[in-house]
């Protein structure tokens, strides 16, 4: 695109950044940037689109402006070579290519990994990177910056390594990365758009893209950053060595996670309850399972955990899920008459399905009372449970002093002995 300035043409482009053919550079160059905000403008419409790589949250904060931009002034600077003295363009042309690198980092990383602390180091660690690398390439420094580099070498095994080589072929191995994170992000976001029932597929399906795509890109950037990759025969044999004592666990989070989404013994938003905590199930991953219980609490499941133990699925086959209460009438009570009354009064709570219907049933002959359970079906348990057996109790008591049937008291017989004679 442009070559690295020697000193005299840095003082050279100096001289020409103060004449008025640079402020005619100038003018064009932001008619450039303006194109490349109208076209990005366009495309993204008024509504914003959160967590797009090309738009990200603004109009300029995408990958898409700077790569326009970078385009638009290229073109415009090979229209002007000839016609006036390149000064700002040269300039210009580095830094937008900067500005493309940290764009595209900074949109993947946020994409593949929007929690993740260590994203936001690496995110500035290649800014600061591409901002020095501009700095060295604008100032004629980075020729100089390169031979010494070159200069620094030592021996691999049979090879000579410099440390040039080394940086450049990080660097390519960055690149190469991005792209692999970027690429499986876009194919995960086209898996899980639109997903409804099959959502836990879709997963399994994205989860096993990004660790292929990952895989690829890892022996690509490997490769790139000249490692001999028949020498990871010997690495490979080491982490298995690994796995089969200290990592065995998490290897087996992760076999669980793929076997779990295979065979949909679980799926997102099925309502369970794994050791004593019950919750709706908001996400699979390869490693754990995340449960959201209904008081907002969520709980991070090792996979593991759900293939070895007892999971409770209120929702595998039937989402249907029988609850009860149970209340005490007085002995003597006409039950006959008051079973049709208390099914009445069950049935007009919104949640209690018609069908199963609802039922009373006497459950046992207490000391103080009759006692009765009101059963009754829901089918919707991941919005609670108490609460609709709160509505249940309410409906049930209003009936009973409706009707004047007594709820009776707990009842105690005191027996006292006469005093003995002295």
């Amino acid at each position: 695109m442009t070559q690295p300035l020697s000193s005299r043409e840095l003082e050279t482009l100096a001289d020409s950044l103060l004449t008025r053919t640079a402020l005619t550079e100038a003018v064009v160059l932001l008619a450039c940037l303006g194109l490349a905000w109208l076209v990005v403008r366009l495309l993204r419409g008024r509504e914003p689109k959160p967590g797009s790589i090309w738009f990200g949250d603004g109009v300029v904060d995408g990958v898409l402006f700077p790569v326009l931009a970078l385009a638009a002034a290229w073109a415009a600077r090979r229209l002007l070579d000839g016609v006036l003295p390149i000064a700002v363009f040269r300039l210009a042309l580095p830094i937008l290519l900067s500005l493309v690198v940290i764009r595209l980092t900074a949109r993947v990383l946020r994409v593949a990994f929007p929690h993740n602390a260590l994203m936001r180091v690496t995110e500035r660690t290649v800014s600061w990177i591409a901002w020095i690398g501009v700095v060295l390439w604008i100032t004629g420094v980075l020729p100089t910056v390169m031979e010494e580099l070159d200069g620094i070498t030592w021996k691999l095994g049979s090879a000579k390594v410099s440390l040039r080589n080394l940086i450049e072929g990080a660097i390519g191995a960055v690149i190469v990365m991005i792209l692999a994170l970027w690429l499986s992000a876009a194919i995960e976001a086209q898996l899980l758009r639109g997903a409804t029932d099959n959502l836990s597929l879709r997963k399994i399906a994205a989860n096993a893209t990004r660790a292929i795509l990952l895989f690829v890109g890892l022996m690509l950037a490997l490769s790139a950053a000249g490692i001999d990759l028949t020498a990871l025969s010997v690495l490979g044999g080491a982490v298995g060595v690994g796995i089969g004592f200290g990592l065995q666990k998490l290897a087996a989070n992760y076999v669980s996670g793929f076997v779990i989404l295979a065979e949909r013994s679980l799926r997102i938003g099925d309502m369970v309850k794994v050791d004593n905590f019950e919750g709706r199930i908001t996400d699979i991953n390869t490693r754990f399972t995340v449960i959201r219980a209904l008081s907002g609490r969520e709980s991070i499941v090792p996979n593991e955990l759900l293939i070895t133990q007892r999971v409770e699925n209120a929702s595998l086959a039937d989402r249907n899920l029988l609850l009860n209460t149970q209340v005490s009438v007085a002995y003597g009570t006409d039950l006959d008459a008051l079973f049709p009354e208390l099914l009445a009064a069950v049935a007009t709570v919104p949640r209690v399905l018609s069908e199963p219907a609802p039922a009373v049933q006497l459950a046992a002959f207490g000391a103080d009372g009759l006692e009765l359970a009101v059963l009754f079906w829901i089918g919707d348990p991941e919005n609670g449970q108490g609460n609709v057996r709160s509505e249940v109790n309410l409906a049930v008591l209003r009936c009973l002093n409706r009707l004047g049937v007594e709820i009776p008291y707990p009842q105690r017989v005191v027996h006292t002995r006469p005093a003995r004679d002295a």
